[in-house]
């Protein structure tokens, strides 16, 4: 290689570095200046206010409240395994489903040992959860799979994977709801903690133990940066195949522990359980902080984006207004939120220096 080249080389290499070193810069400096939980917190607080202004008697009733927590979990826990997705640049179309053919898988084989044996079914219940949480792995592998390697793009890869859980889901249960979930696990749904649901603090653990992923460990690091960068990542010495693939199979394994949670609200499963789930949980992601483009989120935000829309649409069934009016706040609250990013983010861009704005001359 000849001293020129090698020059190349290095300046190329130098250039990639400089590039990394600056989305690193403006991933920390993102995080230092807001994180969303300010903004989170304030939602969280207006929503439950308004509405336990308008019915109080309704709203703030200890039956609904204990409602509101137990809807929570389910809807947090796929919106927290669609960030994951999110903050790598992608995006997990398949989690509703792979969480549908989880439960559809546990119950099934629950079943079909209790209707032989139904202590031996209740003494292999932690295993057959077990067997349910493989599948949706798995599955999130088989994502990462055509993600990372393959090079699909992640919302056509998903898509597929959609596709073919809910087929095999309608084929396996020949689209009829199965019944027989494991009685454990209904009887964990009703049990409370000092009055809190354990469905709650259930969620609030792996949103805790997904806090301390994102934020303490390499393959934290490393997924935000791959949503950041890919290009300066790759030249950093990151694997992309590597973080894409872990990425999906945690994000599928999270899917997995939804599917436990629907059979333990609802002791059934079916192929198109949570049909609207996928879209929401898109909007719980990014009203949380999570960036479209990757390389940046919150955990803690999410768990308030959740609360705040489960909060709404509690108070909204308590006003006696439809679904549809639900879905319309949706998209107004998420859309008022985009609105306040960006024109934050054009107040906070430094003005443009004379040397930017002169007219190049030959």
């Amino acid at each position: 290689m000849s001293l020129d080249q090698k020059n190349a080389e290095a300046a190329t290499l130098g250039r990639l570095n400089a590039q990394l070193d600056q989305s690193l810069g403006s991933f920390l400096a993102t995080i230092r200046r807001e994180r969303g939980i300010t903004r989170m917190l304030v939602l969280l607080l207006l929503s439950f206010g308004l509405f336990a202004l308008l019915k109080p008697a309704v709203f703030l009733n200890p039956l609904n409240l204990e409602n509101i927590a137990i809807a929570s979990p389910e809807i947090g826990i796929l919106a927290v395994a669609m960030m994951l997705a999110m903050v790598t640049g992608g995006i997990d179309l398949s989690i509703v489903a792979i969480a549908n053919f989880a439960a559809v898988t546990i119950t099934t084989v629950y079943s079909g040992i209790a209707a032989q044996d139904p202590g031996q079914a209740a003494a292999l219940m932690p295993l057959i959860v077990l067997l349910g949480l493989v599948t949706a792995a798995v599955a999130g592998l088989f994502n990462g799979f055509l993600i990372g390697v393959v090079g699909i793009t992640p919302i056509l890869a998903t898509l597929g994977t959609m596709q073919i859980l809910n087929g095999i889901a309608v084929v396996w249960t020949n689209g009829q709801t199965l019944y027989g979930a494991p009685e454990a696990l209904t009887a964990f749904a009703k049990t409370t903690v000092v009055g809190i649901p354990a469905l709650f603090l259930f969620f609030l653990l792996i949103a805790v133990a997904i806090a301390i992923l994102m934020n303490r460990t390499s393959l934290g690091l490393k997924l935000q940066l791959q949503g950041a960068n890919a290009l300066a990542a790759k030249y950093s010495g990151i694997s992309s195949r590597r973080v894409l693939m872990s990425t999906y199979l945690v994000s599928g394994l999270l899917g997995g522990l939804a599917g436990v949670v629907f059979i333990a609200r609802n002791p059934t499963a079916s192929a198109d359980y949570g049909s609207s789930y996928v879209l929401l949980v898109i909007v719980i992601a990014v009203l949380g902080g999570t960036n479209p483009s990757g390389g940046f989120a919150t955990v803690a935000g999410v768990v308030m984006a959740t609360l705040t829309l489960q909060i709404v649409s509690s108070g909204f069934n308590a006003l006696r207004l439809s679904p549809y009016e639900y879905s319309i706040a949706q998209g107004v609250i998420l859309i008022a939120v985009m609105v306040f990013d960006q024109l934050r983010f054009r107040r906070s861009k430094p003005p443009k220096s004379r040397a930017d704005t002169a007219p190049v001359t030959p």
